[in-house]
């Protein structure tokens, strides 16, 4: 490609529509304070009844503005944001099972604020929840980019689209991904690497369920992948570490990767 001809695509591309796009920098600052305001100790210390409800309405109009970029309509997007805030308590209450589920199952976990302070899984999983209730109030733009922003800060891939339960735990949790048609249950624990995704990748197929559905009280180790719109993981089930699986399991079974151990054959000795 020549220079000029490189030229014009940049300029082409620059030039493009990006009125429904709102600031990436202003979307993560309302994200960080969002999860600072409900959760660390040091932006709520010192901070009254009435400071904090100022607080709120502050973020209430940051979030205005971010929904407003997205969907140009004025009145659209304060009842965005207000239907957001009216469910905010709902989703403070299921963040604060989620921390619960993980002190409980990690013993390295000192107490239920260390992982709300500490833990990248509820930080990913808050992040998730905000942008999921976004989603359903088909605002589609601005969720992604708050969970992008949590992937780079974690390692951790949940679409806002995917459908989770409460009480979700995620453990070290770098390299999870969680697709968009996802639906987990209740109590369901997962493990680093794990993927949750689809078989195909068509475009024509992006309307339909492309990804698994996993069911209460299952556990997912290190490693395990499972892929497909159909695929369903009974409840109570156990699935192994680096396990690949494009089928359903049923319920209370154990699927294991075994690996295979055989003699070495005699050999000189170096």
């Amino acid at each position: 490609m020549s220079k000029k001809a490189f030229i014009a695509q940049i300029a082409g591309w620059k030039n493009k529509n990006f009125s429904a796009i709102p600031d990436k920098e202003l979307a993560t600052l309302f994200i960080d304070e969002l999860f600072g305001l409900l959760f660390l100790p040091a932006s709520l210390r010192n901070q009254n009844q009435y400071e904090l409800e100022k607080a709120l309405e502050s973020l209430k109009s940051h979030l205005s503005t971010l929904v407003y970029e997205v969907l140009k309509d004025g009145k659209a997007a304060q009842a965005a944001s207000d239907e957001f805030f009216d469910v905010l308590p709902d989703l403070y209450c299921t963040l604060q099972k989620d921390a619960g589920e993980i002190f409980r199952y990690d013993p390295a976990a000192q107490s239920p604020e260390e992982v709300i302070v500490a833990y990248p899984g509820f930080y990913a999983i808050a992040v998730y929840r905000f942008s999921n209730q976004l989603w359903k109030q088909q605002i589609k733009m601005l969720p992604r980019i708050f969970t992008e922003y949590a992937h780079s800060k974690t390692g951790i891939d949940i679409h806002p689209g995917a459908t989770i339960g409460e009480s979700f735990f995620i453990d070290h949790g770098t390299g999870i991904v969680i697709g968009e048609t996802t639906v987990i249950g209740k109590h369901v624990k997962i493990y680093q690497g794990v993927t949750i995704g689809a078989l195909s990748t068509l475009r024509e197929k992006a309307s339909g369920k492309r990804h698994p559905t996993i069911e209460d009280n299952v556990t997912i180790y290190s490693g395990a992948t499972i892929l497909g719109g159909e695929t369903l993981i009974g409840q109570n089930s156990i699935i192994g570490g680096n396990v690949w699986l494009t089928q359903s399991v049923p319920a209370n079974v154990v699927v294991e990767h075994q690996s295979r151990i055989t003699q070495k054959e005699n050999t000189e000795q170096l």
